[in-house]
């Protein structure tokens, strides 16, 4: 059993180590398209909060339409954010049978699994697809806004998440692995 070992560091040390011109510039290249939208609607979440608490608790006269908008952000961020888990291999998944299973098997095993996972992104946007032409004319409660601007956030997620679904497909059939099969590989900062 190893040990714990903590340096001691002085004040003067630690306040160094922040001073250090050393750092490598910030690698924004990994990031997409939709996680920056993700992100713009993330904040445009959180702004509606902040403007549902400040109107709630400060003036005492609450904006009913921020709960309403916020609720509709998060539905936006967790089915875009979904599509970034998608591309760089992050969903929750089991991969513990591939370590059992012989590299054969375990690799026609892990193809099958994102053929499979491409299927049900298809056909989730394919009823999405339906949904939102049955529900098209819906308002939203509190604000006059179409209620399908939701839902094609999510058609749209759900068809983006089968495109970056076919591209981590393609790129393991290159790579002669995926994340199911070799989990160590991918422990960096994604592909």
């Amino acid at each position: 059993m190893s040990e714990e070992v903590h340096t001691q560091v002085t004040a003067e040390e630690l306040a160094q180590a922040f001073e250090d011109e050393t750092a490598a510039p910030a690698d924004l290249s990994r990031y997409a398209v939709e996680d920056w939208v993700t992100l713009a609607v993330f904040w445009g979440m959180a702004l509606c909060v902040f403007l549902q608490f400040f109107t709630r608790y400060v003036l005492n006269n609450s904006f009913a339409w921020t709960e309403e908008i916020a609720i509709n952000c998060l539905v936006v961020v967790v089915f875009l954010g979904a599509v970034m888990c998608t591309r760089m291999t992050r969903h929750i998944h089991v991969d513990i049978l591939y370590h059992y299973l012989p590299s054969g098997i375990g690799r026609v095993l892990a193809l099958m699994v994102s053929v499979i996972t491409i299927g049900f992104f298809a056909y989730m946007s394919w009823l999405l697809w339906r949904y939102v032409g049955i529900v098209h004319r819906e308002r939203m409660v509190t604000i006059d806004l179409p209620r399908n601007l939701v839902f094609y956030s999510v058609f749209a997620a759900f068809f983006l998440m089968m495109v970056r679904q076919i591209q981590v497909f393609i790129a393991d059939i290159r790579r002669g692995y995926s994340v199911l099969e070799r989990p160590a590989a991918f422990d960096g900062l994604g592909d």
